[in-house]
């Protein structure tokens, strides 16, 4: 990750205010909570009420409901102050109006008084549905395409450390007593925030000026009329909605599982206060290192492939904590703390189940942030962003309702995790049934990240907006999705139509491959193809041929067609001379035997894709373009 972008001018100011606000809302969620769960709740008879007639089970689910509310009320204006009005300028005042949330929040933790700590909740909600659109509508104005799945993963990652942090000081001093058993802790908690968030205003003020991307909008007070204008938006184009509804998703999926965490330490486990500190650490850890990873793995840019490896590790994690279930006797007289938990092989095994759980959570939703931000217009991003967090908080909203529902009915705990499981895997199979272009970026991501170790040379030399036509030798049935998974723009492979009829055809159309067959063998198809690449040429994308009109049946390459002649004579562009070494001897290339019938040759064997200076449109011939591919294979190493 681009570490070097935390103290940048630009993007460390925004970092770091982002960093105080998410720090200081756990700082006081988590005090409200263990205060309320663990002290006022156990002073009171069993069964009483802790407040609005609700008992303690119910407050966790309720403090959520309460926190996300006002993203649903108050999106809808703060995307559109966010298009019409300079950023930094909305988000002084959004940090001003903090210290004076956190001033009525320290008295209310002072006095113990539930009802005000929820008004305070629902305040702090309020700011954060403002500050919601321009921390992310901001982020394409700070940083460039290149560091934009970078900021994303370090604005992810330093949330979650910033909950991990906020969390554990709320937990670890609302606790603190004297010897002689007076709590001073709260008091600690009720000036350490507004300490933290008159620092957080103090930072924003070094926040660079970022122009308004929309000045001559017109305001819409009233919360309905925008917000289904928002909504109406955000439904405009396919990849940003259904980016949105797989956010949506996650979120409600992790509002339930910090809701149960209260419950779930002390009634399934036995565990005290600490423990439930340490569930929260943990998987505010969890999500840090799956941003970090995914911007790693994504080699820093938008990388859709890790989306269904994340709902994956979301399933099989949730899963493995209801088959481990209750593990152990609980005594509600004599609590387990953090050492006692942590010396159980079954105290492990559930650690390990969260941070995978939060890690999965982690590659799922940083891909799913930037394609909204790369794929919204400049005039409307904000919005589409206040969009996302309505939707994002009316669901949040329901989960935590259905939560309460389902314990009302008397499912354990562990039940609801197997509900949760199984839910989240008809979600997963739901949606890449009708969107597969997320298994098609995995399988891609996959051979090139794990089967292979892909070196990609030369990407400099690809166009990174205009149309471009590559060209390459031919060497397994495999060439495209690799090539397809190492370079970042989306690229229109030309293939034999006889593959659209075998069984991955269904994966040849969801990549929008171009199917062509000889002149003599299918007329009509023939045009047909010529035709579909002079439309993606015209569109500015990327076309990918390989001229062999074969895969090599000897490693070597073969004389290339004269058809990207025609191409480049109809719709005239640069060519790319492509050149890949290491696929010749895979179980994909028709070495030693036929293809996909040999076992592998090993995994991570290292594969070489050398991309040449682009050959002007009037300069391309047949013979010129394998002269370049050749040499570039020749310099590559092994074929």
């Amino acid at each position: 990750m681009s570490s070097s972008l935390v103290t940048d001018r630009r993007f460390g100011p925004m970092f770091w205010t982002q960093f105080s606000g998410a720090f200081n809302d756990n700082f006081f969620k988590n005090a409200l909570v263990i205060l309320v769960v663990y002290k006022i709740a156990g002073a009171l008879p069993e069964g009483a009420p802790v407040a609005f007639g609700l008992g303690k089970d119910a407050f966790a689910p309720l403090a959520s409901a309460v926190f996300i509310l006002p993203f649903f009320v108050f999106s809808a204006l703060g995307g559109q102050m966010a298009d019409k009005y300079e950023k930094s300028h909305l988000i002084k005042l959004i940090k001003l109006a903090e210290i004076g949330i956190m001033l009525l929040g320290g008295v209310a933790l002072a006095l113990a008084q539930v009802e005000l700590l929820v008004l305070v909740l629902f305040l702090m909600g309020t700011q954060s549905a403002f500050f919601g659109p321009v921390k992310y509508g901001i982020l394409p104005q700070l940083l460039d395409k290149e560091n934009l799945v970078g900021g994303n993963a370090l604005v992810e990652t330093a949330t979650y450390l910033a909950i991990l942090g906020g969390t554990i000081l709320g937990g670890v001093l609302v606790n603190l007593e004297t010897a002689d058993g007076q709590p001073y802790g709260v008091w600690l908690v009720a000036v350490g925030v507004v300490l933290v968030a008159i620092i957080g205003r103090a930072v924003a003020g070094q926040v660079v000026d970022c122009p308004a991307t929309t000045p001559d909008l017109q305001l819409q007070l009233d919360p309905v009329r925008p917000t289904l204008d928002i909504i109406r938006i955000t439904r405009a184009k396919r990849p940003v909605w259904l980016s949105i509804l797989g956010i949506t998703w996650f979120w409600g999926f992790g509002a339930c599982f910090l809701s149960l965490f209260p419950g779930y330490t002390k009634d399934i486990l036995g565990g005290d206060e600490h423990i439930a500190t340490l569930f929260l650490a943990v998987f505010s850890v969890g999500i840090g290192l799956g941003s970090m990873a995914c911007e790693r793995f994504s080699r820093h840019r938008l990388e859709l492939g890790l989306v269904p490896i994340g709902s994956i590790g979301l399933t099989f994690f949730t899963l493995l904590l209801w088959v481990i279930g209750q593990p152990w006797e609980v005594d509600p007289e004599n609590l387990i703390g953090l050492v006692d938990f942590c010396t159980r092989p079954l105290g492990i095994l559930i650690l390990v189940g969260l941070v995978g759980i939060s890690a999965s959570g982690g590659l799922y939703i940083v891909p799913l942030y930037t394609m909204i931000q790369q794929r919204s217009d400049d005039s409307e991003r904000s919005r589409v962003i206040a969009g996302n967090n309505i939707i994002n908080s009316a669901f949040m909203v329901f989960a935590n309702v259905a939560l309460i529902g389902l314990m009302s009915f008397g499912l354990t705990i562990p039940q609801v995790f197997l509900v949760l499981a199984v839910f989240n895997a008809l979600v997963a199979i739901y949606v890449y049934t009708i969107v597969p272009e997320f298994l098609l970026r995995m399988g891609a991501w996959l051979l090139s990240n794990v089967m292979y170790r892909v070196e990609l040379k030369g990407i400099e030399n690809l166009p990174r907006e205009t149309a471009a036509v590559i060209v390459g030798n031919h060497v397994s049935f495999v060439d495209w999705l690799v090539v397809g998974g190492a370079i970042q723009r989306p690229i229109r492979f030309v293939m034999y139509h006889g593959f659209y009829k075998g069984p991955f055809g269904w994966l040849c159309r969801q990549a929008k491959v171009i199917p062509i067959a000889g002149k003599s063998e299918n007329p009509e198809v023939f045009e047909a193809a010529f035709d579909q690449i002079s439309e993606e040429l015209k569109g500015d994308w990327v076309v990918g041929i390989f001229p062999e009109g074969q895969i090599t049946k000897s490693g070597e390459i073969n004389e290339f067609k004269a058809g990207i002649e025609h191409i480049v004579k109809r719709d005239p562009c640069p060519v790319v001379p492509m050149a890949i070494n290491g696929l010749w001897g895979s179980m994909f290339s028709r070495k030693d035997g036929t293809p996909h019938v040999k076992p592998p040759r090993g995994w991570l064997t290292k594969i070489t894709i050398t991309l040449g200076e682009p050959v002007p449109a009037e300069q391309v011939t047949a013979e010129l373009l394998q002269e370049r591919v050749t040499a570039l294979w020749k310099a590559g190493g092994p074929p």
